[in-house]
């Protein structure tokens, strides 16, 4: 019998698999081409992409960046032999105008402001976003920083911001003096009825105090100092006119060549074209100079008028109102009642609709009365307004009418989402209160908000709600969207956390009153650490939704990157040009919503527990 071993003592070596199951070949060979009809998917797939990109990759790589209008676009593409609707992109247009697609219509002088708000917006969100790698101290400033943020945008008095911080700290010593007396629901009551009494009523009258006696006591140096710049903004004016003379000349000039350029071919009119960018950049940055100052000019000649017929108006004020007073008195009942335009506009409307006996000497004495109100309400604002801009010490104000672009976008969502989420955790956390009214006022206001379309709420926001206000109420129109845009976000974002809580198990509530915790601590220390973890994507997905939404504000007439496309297409230079802005448009919003979706993706690694619950 021969010695032969049957059973191996050593290890074979290792192989290497083979060539077609490994790297790109192995992953082709199961992914792509596993089987007949996955090949065929494949090579259909491919052919597609490959049409796609060959007419989308010329689109987009078209030397048109220094073209001044849709013409230039065009000639510089048939110099190369490309013609028709998708020979390239006028990208000469975002060049153009993409400074007023990010700032809209904002004071080019004081762009810093925005650019600075939104900064600081980044420093105020990291120490919540990133708590594990800020420090905690931070949390001040973004306690701070939403009574900072409106004021950096819209500018204003120094001490209108202190006045809203005052009301946060008056309201918390009414609420902890209240429930050492009585009990804590009363406190909270007692300090959200005096922080609504404050910042309806309080912030307005204070701040009318200090602007009188400001005021008062600048209006003289103002008058001179006003006087002084108006004299050099003329003399700057007509400096700027003599430039943009010149400059237009040079531009003149270079451009005489076109003709001969276009016809010649090759890169002749490409190196017109750039060769003439610097001069129209010169001359466009000289006339917003010219443009800016006309402004300024205009706005200081207003002003030194109003400085100048204070006097008078403040002698004439108490002749007006005894006169509109007594006026108000001697109307008689049949008209009494009216106090308003829109009163007056309705009454007269029943008279010819309805036949009313009411005669036309009492709808002309109305008429008179609401006259006389209006013109002391007009000469009240006046005088108002000219000591607050002589009592000014702070920020240049700027009216909403100037906001546009993604800084409108970026201002009404990143407010809308920063108070819709407590808000919405309140609504969640009333939903499932034991308190029937409470429960009945929750549940009502989520599904009605739930139940209408946003463009309806902007609607009543931006035409019914001054009707409900009273007579020379100015309620910033902005403002009015951010409120309605936040109560929107806020009842989904109920629901959404809602399902959160639901996914609990009832032994984290009753773990948590066995740590004898009352209801709030139970909420903040257990319950909503772990809803609000398990509610992340759907969070987001809110948020993100509403940010997108933020462009519905166009049908309004508020001028958002899609409300201003239309504006610059309306321009005869570039007329015709779409895809471009839209593009452009479409791509700073992908930036901004991936980002919260990148940041959601964070969240939940760093939140995961590695358990389910």
């Amino acid at each position: 019998m021969s010695d032969v071993s049957y059973v191996r003592t050593e290890m074979v070596p290792e192989q290497e698999p083979p060539a077609s199951t490994t790297g790109i070949i192995g992953w082709m060979r199961e992914n792509l081409f596993s089987g007949w009809f996955n090949t065929v998917l494949t090579v259909l797939s491919a052919l597609l992409i490959f049409f796609v990109l060959s007419v989308a990759l010329p689109w987009l790589f078209s030397p048109t960046w220094q073209a001044a209008s849709l013409n230039e676009c065009r000639a510089i593409l048939h110099e190369l032999g490309r013609d028709g609707h998708f020979a390239g992109a006028c990208w000469g247009v975002i060049r153009d105008r993409w400074v007023q697609l990010f700032f809209g219509f904002y004071p080019a002088d004081l762009y810093w402001r925005p650019i600075l708000a939104f900064l600081l917006l980044g420093m105020a969100l990291a120490p919540v976003l990133f708590s594990d790698k800020v420090s905690p101290k931070l949390l001040w400033f973004s306690a701070i920083y939403p009574v900072l943020f409106p004021w950096m945008l819209w500018g204003g008095a120094v001490w209108t911001p202190l006045l809203v911080l005052a009301g946060f700290v008056l309201a918390y010593l009414v609420y902890s003096y209240v429930e050492r007396s009585a009990s804590s629901l009363v406190g909270l009551i007692a300090a959200v009825v005096f922080a609504a009494v404050w910042f309806a009523w309080g912030v307005g009258a204070v701040s009318g105090l200090i602007n009188s006696s400001i005021g008062a006591a600048r209006i003289d140096g103002q008058l001179e100092q006003t006087a002084a710049e108006i004299d050099r903004l003329q003399s700057e004016i007509a400096r700027l006119e003599g430039e943009i003379e010149t400059a237009e000349a040079a531009v003149n000039a270079v451009m005489e060549g076109e003709a001969s350029a276009e016809e010649s071919g090759g890169r002749a009119y490409r190196d017109l074209i750039a060769e003439a960018r610097p001069l129209r950049d010169k001359l466009d940055a000289l006339r917003s100079e010219i443009g800016l100052a006309a402004t300024t000019l205009s706005d200081l000649q207003s002003y030194e008028r109003q400085m100048e017929q204070l006097p008078a108006l403040i002698e004439k004020l108490p002749g007006l109102r005894d006169a509109a007073d007594a006026a108000r008195a001697a109307l008689p009942d049949t008209v009494s009642k009216v106090v308003s335009e829109n009163g007056f506009k309705a009454l007269t409307k029943r008279i010819v609709d309805e036949n009313l006996d009411i005669p036309s000497e009492d709808v002309d004495a109305l008429e008179e009365v609401l006259r006389l109100e209006g013109e002391v309400l007009f000469t009240e604002q006046t005088v108002e307004s000219t000591y607050a801009n002589a009592a000014l010490i702070g920020l240049r104000p700027v009216e909403s009418r100037n906001f546009g672009g993604m800084m409108l976008s970026l201002t009404i969502g990143v407010v809308a989402i920063a108070i819709s989420l407590p808000l919405g955790i309140l609504l969640a956390l009333g939903r499932q209160s034991n308190l029937p009214l409470l429960k009945a006022l929750c549940v009502g206001f989520i599904e009605f908000i739930r139940g209408v379309p946003l463009i309806t709420l902007l609607f009543v926001a931006s035409t019914l709600l001054n009707i409900f206000l009273p007579p020379g109420t100015n309620f910033d129109i902005i403002l009015r969207v951010i409120i309605m845009a936040t109560l929107f976000a806020s009842a989904y974002m109920a629901e959404v956390v809602r399902g959160g809580l639901a996914a609990l198990p009832k032994g984290q509530y009753e773990g948590a009153d066995s740590l004898g915790l009352n209801y709030w601590q139970a909420q903040r220390l257990i319950i909503m650490p772990q809803a609000l973890k398990i509610s992340i994507p759907g969070i987001v997905s809110t948020f993100i939704g509403l940010f997108k939404d933020t462009t519905l504000v166009s049908i309004i007439g508020l001028l958002d990157p899609l409300g201003l496309s239309n504006n610059i297409r309306a321009d005869a230079a570039w007329n015709g040009v779409v895809w471009e802005i839209y593009g452009f448009i479409a791509l700073m919003f992908f930036v901004f919503c991936f980002s919260m979706s990148r940041y959601s993706m964070y969240l939940e690694r760093k939140l995961h527990t590695g358990h389910s619950r």
